[in-house]
């Protein structure tokens, strides 16, 4: 009797091991957890960075996981991307990046997230009167412009540039200064450095106090779409997928809307 008593005790312990170790797979939710070792590396351009930064948060706290933003130039981040080929996710701040990534066979699915629209930041006041593109060429006036080679914003910029017939060469007595991010020329604004920068709409908004959009008429303006995509070698992509879903999803649209960011194409 006393055998059979010590079996069933053995048999006893190894259930409740069993148990337990089950148990420890699981949140405080009942959900599998992936140990606290998930992890998503986001590259994105650096003008996204207030309202992905809440975007993340929200995520995070969501799927209990940790995402790694890699903010900079757009052409910056793809070049780093081809280097290494690592990371989850790339978000430039125009479509035309994850194109050319997807073309390098580096993406395998992608959603658009929202729309922006260049617009001119002058210094408050508009001292210099300057009321739209042509007059970027005024004499004796500073101005910054986006590096084409570095950021999505430099690349537009030239596009509108070339519909209004200016070209960089014109303005070279002007253009005192060329920004890798859309971020660096806000700030220039700001320190009251330059006359007047081209930048997004949203990124307008932010340098309110110290600076006024001119807008750019229709038809010269050129409306950036800005995608995000998943790449080929995350080694979450199923995570990868589902912040996706999150980050085009309606309480992230509030987040990218209070921001001033646009989630339906402009008119």
């Amino acid at each position: 009797m006393r055998q059979r008593g010590d079996v069933l005790k053995k048999m006893l312990y190894a259930a409740t091991a069993a148990l337990l170790l089950l148990g420890g797979c699981k949140g405080d939710h009942g959900k599998v957890t992936r140990g606290g070792s998930a992890e998503l590396v986001l590259y994105c351009g650096a003008g996204i960075r207030p309202p992905v930064d809440e975007v993340i948060a929200a995520f995070e706290k969501q799927e209990g996981v940790k995402v790694v933003p890699d903010y900079a130039g757009s052409e910056v981040l793809l070049s780093k991307i081809k280097v290494h080929r690592r990371g989850d996710l790339y978000m430039p701040g125009d479509k035309y990046y994850v194109d050319k990534a997807e073309e390098a066979g580096m993406i395998s699915s992608r959603r658009p997230v929202f729309y922006w629209i260049p617009t001119i930041l002058v210094r408050k006041g508009n001292p210099k009167n300057i009321s739209g593109l042509v007059d970027l060429q005024k004499p004796g006036l500073k101005v910054g412009l986006g590096d084409p080679n570095a950021c999505a914003i430099g690349r537009t910029a030239d596009m509108l540039l070339s519909k209004t017939g200016i070209s960089r060469e014109s303005l070279k007595e002007n253009l005192v200064y060329q920004s890798l991010t859309v971020n660096e020329l806000g700030v220039q604004i700001q320190a009251g450095s330059l006359d007047a920068v081209i930048v997004w709409d949203a990124m307008a908004r932010y340098y309110a106090e110290y600076g006024d959009q001119i807008a750019i008429r229709r038809e010269q303006n050129v409306i950036s779409t800005v995608d995000i995509g998943v790449l080929k070698f995350s080694k979450d992509s199923e995570l990868a997928e589902r912040f996706i879903a999150f980050i085009t999803s309606g309480a992230a649209g509030e987040i990218f809307a209070k921001h001033g960011y646009e989630t339906k194409l402009p008119e």
